[in-house]
């Protein structure tokens, strides 16, 4: 069994669409403009499954944008939230067949409301909406936007998010390193133990700060700028990643990523009244079939130096930027609300 890379032919990617019983509720427009945006990128390349309880509704943005609904379908059932990477199936290969792994989403550490989204994939497979060997781990909390994968067998995640309190506790390290590799097929499992960025509710989530390319290379975010309050923080991952080796005992090529410019959220304050900084990332991209499709934040000098960056790391794929000022109100990216599904080849 085998826990492909986002890199590997996809079958299609699936979105889980915003309504007004969402979060987003306050800026369902702006969101939604967005979720038509990443929908028209999509399907200019593969196949789109939309999960939703109002379908009619989605369909009707989709048209308004433009967006052709041919490779388009739609499966209704209700939805707490829309953050698909994590709630939807972490999918293997194995013997020419998918593996649907159906792990627990507990709203990041019972944060949040999830007993709709946890009984989706679920749903998905009994209706054959998508194919593939259902396999049950819902004894066992895991995100995926917590793990990254090298295709290879190798596993890079961190410690502030699956050792955190409410998911897994009390297991150990060690522990669920060896459920990781049980389920997922992973031969080793490489842990970063800095990671954090100011607003995540995730703990840590390894895609909004490090991820693979292909086997031998890693994007992350870099703070440079020691007034910055990640400065400390992004210098100790920086540290570790330098220090991690590939399979083959090969330093890994690391390709840096610029911080966007801090941003706030006006309506969102601290206890002393301050607004919240939100937890931009360009690490929050996701790989497609012949594109990348990367988050922006309206900051032309640094959306630039980061799409410059994926189009080096990424030579065959185009990078392709989309607003997502609206998505990191919710603080979260475009990477969080999408799952790809690999092609059986």
């Amino acid at each position: 069994m085998t826990l492909p890379a986002e890199w590997h032919p996809q079958a299609f990617v699936q979105l889980t669409w915003p309504h007004p019983n969402t979060d987003w509720a306050p800026i369902l427009r702006e969101v939604t403009e967005c979720y038509c945006q990443m929908a028209r990128e999509i399907t200019l390349r593969e196949p789109l499954l939309i999960v939703t309880p109002q379908p009619a509704q989605a369909k009707e943005a989709l048209a308004l944008h433009g967006v052709s609904l041919q490779d388009v379908s739609f499966f209704e059932c209700d939805t707490n939230d829309t953050w698909a990477r994590d709630h939807a199936f972490i999918t293997c290969l194995e013997g020419g067949r998918r593996v649907l792994h159906d792990f627990q989403f507990n709203g990041w550490g019972l944060k949040f409301a999830a007993n709709h989204d946890n009984q989706i994939n679920r749903r998905l497979s009994e209706s054959h909406t998508v194919e593939g060997r259902y396999a049950c781990q819902l004894d066992f909390v895991l995100e995926g936007g917590s793990i990254e994968s090298d295709g290879e067998g190798t596993l890079l995640t961190t410690a502030s998010c699956l050792m955190a309190p409410n998911r897994n506790q009390p297991l150990t390290q060690c522990e669920i390193e060896q459920r990781l590799r049980a389920t997922l097929g992973c031969k080793r499992v490489l842990w970063l133990h800095h990671s954090r960025l100011a607003g995540d509710d995730t703990d840590g989530h390894i895609d909004t700060v490090a991820r693979f390319c292909n086997p031998e290379t890693i994007a992350y975010v870099q703070c440079t700028d020691p007034a910055d309050e990640h400065y400390a923080e992004l210098q100790s991952m920086e540290a570790e990643l330098q220090a991690f080796t590939t399979a083959s005992g090969q330093p890994y090529r690391l390709l840096p990523l610029p911080m966007p410019a801090p941003i706030y959220d006006p309506t969102d304050l601290d206890e002393a009244g301050n607004p919240q900084r939100l937890p931009a990332t360009y690490a929050n991209f996701l790989i497609l079939n012949s594109a990348v499709l990367m988050p922006t934040y309206g900051q032309p000098d640094t959306d630039r130096q980061a799409i410059e960056r994926l189009e080096a790391a990424f030579p065959s794929r185009t990078v392709v930027g989309i607003d997502c000022r609206a998505l990191i109100r919710q603080h979260g990216s475009l990477h969080c609300c999408t799952m790809q599904y690999p092609k059986v080849c």
